[in-house]
């Protein structure tokens, strides 16, 4: 098929060059002339193992780029990716304000009306961005023709996986809007994967989406609070407890995002929760459970604060991306520590080996009490500047200098080693 995909970020680039891989013809656009280039990008990404660097696929692919109007006369199917986001004060780096707001419309609203403007022949125009439930139908629906036919089809992926995470998905999800588009559509995804499509009400599909990044938000906040709990709790591991857990996938489903660590990060999940909160009270629910969520998230990284106060050392956070493998800082949940940190008045050092340019020498710089925000695979085996304390939310510091003590958080049964509520390893 010839399928366009408007919008060629961290999202629709990658598709995009899924869809080429497997024998279609895509042309790409994007409003930023930047965006549209098969060269190097300046985030992280995998190539559909989900191990080998996106870059080379890029590269070899024979994605083309051209303006909208070439794109729409182009196009059986066009895919629209562009952002819906949040300002940047309810990403989840710096506390909740007090007001909910909304996802920001705009670019999807202007992205739409334009193709309406290009559109001259009956085409799919296929929506991926992640919206609430009703914006569909009240926001964007009435800037379409009649010539292009909706349907709405996000996608569950994940920032630096997200080529393996749209050829192989748990599920494709249709919100059905015009029955021939959803069916053009899937036929277009037999030939990318053997996932389930399960085709549903715009509504629900838009409910849906959020539904599941908020859910895993949930995990998150549960098995974070088993890490502090446990880590008050003689006789206590954290993973052995999550361990157990995970075997449950009649009645809990499934293990991931079941392990104690930092909070919830990224692009999608801490902003959906406060998108979901605006609704909750917006519809006037009984109890704004996200807002709950949220605000776990925020006092669980205050105790991460705690402990690193506890200690007499200066403060220092290694590794801020959101989650490992990867340069993409939205959402970080060791940013968010960072600014807690310095609301208490601390200078704090962070580094990230995949974020900064400069390389930095760890062992070289004075004793610190670190923070293992990301687990970076390069930090299993870091040596420390000694006279330092490591506070490991992850348990997997390797360390053994005998001049440098490693935390485990989320352990209770180690004697408490003189400093109050850290027991050591």
């Amino acid at each position: 098929m010839n399928i366009g995909v408007v919008g060629m970020g961290k999202l629709g680039l990658p598709c995009a060059v899924a869809m080429a891989m497997k024998g279609h013809q895509v042309m790409g656009f994007d409003c930023d002339p930047r965006q549209m280039s098969t060269e190097a990008r300046e985030y992280l990404e995998t190539g559909p193992d989900g191990h080998s660097p996106f870059n080379p696929f890029l590269a070899a692919s024979d994605l083309a780029f051209g303006s909208l109007p070439e794109v729409a006369d182009f196009a059986e199917i066009i895919f629209v990716a562009v952002q819906t986001p949040h300002q940047p004060e309810f990403e989840g780096v710096d506390r909740i304000p007090a007001e909910r707001v909304d996802f920001d419309y705009q670019f999807l609203e202007r992205a739409i009306g334009d193709l309406a403007k290009v559109i001259t022949k009956e085409t799919v125009v296929v929506v991926v961005s992640t919206v609430l439930p009703g914006t569909m139908r009240r926001r964007i629906m009435p800037l379409a023709h009649d010539k292009m036919k909706l349907c709405y089809n996000p996608f569950f992926i994940a920032m630096g996986s997200t080529m393996k995470d749209f050829l192989y998905p748990e599920f494709v999800l249709f919100g059905v809007h015009d029955d021939g588009a959803a069916k053009k559509a899937a036929a277009l995804y037999r030939t990318l994967t053997k996932a389930p499509i399960y085709l549903t009400s715009v509504e629900n599909a838009e409910l849906i989406k959020v539904s599941y990044n908020t859910y895993i938000g949930m995990k998150i906040v549960f098995a974070n609070t088993l890490m502090e709990m446990c880590h008050k709790l003689p006789g206590t591991d954290v993973d052995q407890v999550t361990d157990a857990l995970k075997l449950a996938t009649r009645r809990l489903i499934s293990g991931s995002y079941m392990s104690g660590g930092m909070g919830d990060g990224g692009g999608c999940h801490p902003r959906d929760n406060i998108a979901m909160s605006w609704l909750a009270r917006t519809l006037g629910l009984s109890c704004d459970f996200f807002d709950s969520l949220m605000m776990a998230r925020e006092k669980q990284t205050e105790w991460l604060a705690d402990l690193m106060c506890e200690i007499d050392l200066p403060k220092a956070i290694l590794g801020y991306s959101f989650k490992p493998d990867t340069n993409l800082t939205v959402g970080s949940p060791a940013l968010l520590l960072k600014s807690i940190l310095e609301e208490r008045g601390e200078s704090v050092f962070i580094y990230d080996p995949l974020v900064d340019e400069e390389t930095i020498d760890v062992s070289r710089l004075d004793p610190m009490v670190f923070l293992i925000g990301t687990k970076h695979a390069a930090f299993r085996h870091l040596t420390f500047p000694p006279g330092s304390v490591v506070l490991d939310p992850w348990r997997f510091i390797t360390n053994t200098q005998a001049d440098v003590r490693v935390v485990a958080l989320g352990i209770g049964d180690s004697p408490n080693d003189g400093v109050r509520g850290i027991p050591g390893r």
